[in-house]
């Protein structure tokens, strides 16, 4: 069987499984999210906290609720990674630095991942599985909460209320993430990923040099690293590991599993606001712009021209034997199109063109499909927008499921698509302007720029794969990343719930022979069309100076 044979066949099994579980596990989300009952360890859960998970909550103190969990969060990260010294299991590491301790922190709080550290080298068992893995559950679960908070801003009216994020989160962890991550963690351990809480073995190399393999829970961490769209390897090396990522089967699940969530939420949207077509309508804009990606990807690192390209049968750099370029070219994309750091090859080693690519992924805002929770209310609010371009050419007063779209819903929805470019570009023009970002590139020209472009547009974007082959690990890069992180994070959830807010707020709008159908397959074009529109036009400049400039060179 050929290469390309292979590719064709793995693609056309991932989207098999993924349509197999859209229904099954978008209807589930849904029933979790309507459910009236708690189960016992959940009340438990409740009373641990203080929170009546029945009280209903307006937009502010939802928000409030996510600010203030996801702080507690961030503070707790931070004095675990600074006294993990002194804790149990230490594996003899030295305290994280205070600047990438708040990285490390506010990465993993942020569902962003980023990792300017090499993990077994220097973060304990405890840090790993009592800081890392907990964050990977519940900042996923926050994503979850806030995107049903707005979907329950479309399905209700004339009322402010938008649910308990108390209940929200706790039913996101304890009847979602944990559930799947059991399973994957089991299925990964059968397949030979390792999950112990060994100590360092010392090994001596075919040079003759002494080096210390890092044991530790790893396919756990594997499991919600996947499911929640985190990214966060337990090794530096992360899913290109052996012991994270054994054999091709593992490979196909990990991407199956950081794909499964996002694209099954656009159904558990359909059912709650009582149309699943709509739901439909959502995951093929998401499902037509990850597959022109993936193939995109793929075509560029098979036909890249060149002498040791073409002996190899495709650009081999920077990917392993045991993968080629097809799944890590499918890895690739779908990392990047979903808030998940994880990688299986290096991504500074893409062609220029390939990397535009995988940078534009996160750039559309990770829509497609997304992060857990924050790919479907970023596609919602792209949503939104076309709808209101519909209006404009049309002349009418848009609509979108029964709602008005108004002068404040479009001001918000302005606001949210606003925010990370600001935050990439200028970032990425303050570090391109100073010394530590100039001292911090190992490359020049056009390459080295797409560094520091990619580290920006993953933390702003909070996907937490890095482009390599510069220096993160800087007080500057620390910090400035870690504001990125932050502000990408929470700044966009603020505009999301007070549009769910009002949203919930209005009396519903009959439909007419003059709305616009956004069930069908028009309005999806439509989607598709704005999203690249909107994306081009603001990030254009920026790709022209970096992967564009670089893939046109070569």
């Amino acid at each position: 069987m050929s290469s390309v044979l292979a590719d064709v066949l793995l693609v056309a099994a991932l989207i098999g499984a993924l349509a197999l579980v859209h229904r099954p596990l978008g209807d589930y989300m849904a029933a979790v999210y309507s459910s009236k009952n708690h189960l016992r360890v959940e009340k438990w859960i409740y009373r641990s906290v203080g929170a009546n998970p029945d009280a209903e909550m307006r937009w502010p103190a939802y928000l409030r609720g996510v600010l203030a969990f996801s702080a507690v969060g961030v503070i707790f990260l931070y004095v675990l990674q600074r006294v993990q010294d002194k804790l149990p299991l230490s594996l003899g590491f030295k305290p994280i630095s205070p600047d990438q301790a708040f990285n490390t922190a506010v990465s993993f709080v942020s569902n962003t991942n980023w990792q300017s550290y090499s993990g077994e080298t220097a973060m304990s068992h405890v840090t790993q599985t009592a800081g890392l893995a907990v964050q990977n559950f519940v900042s996923a679960a926050v994503g979850i909460a806030v995107a049903v908070a707005l979907v329950r801003g479309f399905a209700r009216s004339r009322t402010g209320d938008l649910g308990n994020f108390w209940t929200d989160l706790v039913r996101g962890v304890v009847r979602i993430l944990l559930p799947l991550s059991v399973i994957a963690a089991v299925l990964l351990i059968a397949a030979g990923a390792i999950q112990n809480f060994g100590d360092l073995h010392t090994i001596t190399t075919l040079t003759g040099d002494k080096q210390a393999i890092s044991p530790g829970a790893v396919a756990s961490q594997e499991a919600i690293k996947d499911v929640g769209t985190n990214g966060g390897g337990f090794f530096n090396a992360n899913s290109a590991h052996p012991f994270e990522n054994p054999n091709g089967f593992t490979n196909l699940l990990e991407i199956f599993l950081l794909l499964l969530i996002p694209f099954s939420l656009p159904r558990t949207f359909g059912k709650m606001v009582g149309n699943v077509r709509q739901g439909y309508a959502i995951v093929a804009a998401m499902g037509i712009i990850w597959f022109l990606a993936v193939v995109a990807v793929t075509w560029i690192e098979y036909a890249h021209p060149g002498t040791a390209s073409q002996i190899a049968g495709g650009s081999m750099e920077g990917k392993e034997q045991r993968f080629g370029e097809g799944p890590s070219s499918l890895f690739a994309v779908s990392t990047t199109m979903t808030s998940t750091g994880s990688v299986n090859s290096f991504h500074d080693s893409y062609q220029g063109l390939s990397g535009g690519v995988l940078l534009l992924g996160m750039m559309l805002g990770e829509i497609a499909p997304g992060g857990v929770g924050s790919g479907l209310y970023g596609m919602l609010i792209m949503a939104i927008i076309a709808v209101f371009l519909a209006g404009l050419m049309v002349g009418r007063t848009p609509e979108y499921l029964g709602k008005k779209i108004g002068t404040r819903e479009i001001k918000l929805a302005a606001c949210y698509i606003l925010i990370t470019p600001a935050l990439v570009l200028i970032g990425t023009a303050v570090a391109m302007a100073l010394p530590d970002g100039k001292e911090a590139m190992t490359n020049i020209g056009a390459h080295g720029f797409s560094e520091v472009l990619y580290a920006y547009t993953s933390a702003s974007n909070n996907n937490g794969s890095a482009f390599a082959g510069f220096g993160a690990n800087t007080p500057f890069f620390n910090t400035t990343l870690g504001l990125c992180m932050t502000l990408g994070r929470f700044l966009p959830m603020v505009f999301v719930l007070a549009l769910a807010g009002s949203l919930a707020e209005q009396k519903p709008i009959p439909a007419t022979a003059g709305t616009l159908r956004t069930e069908k397959p028009l309005f999806t074009g439509l989607l598709v069309g704005a999203i690249m529109i909107i994306t081009g036009l603001t990030f254009f400049p920026a790709l022209a100076l970096g992967p564009l400039a670089e893939g046109l060179a070569t």
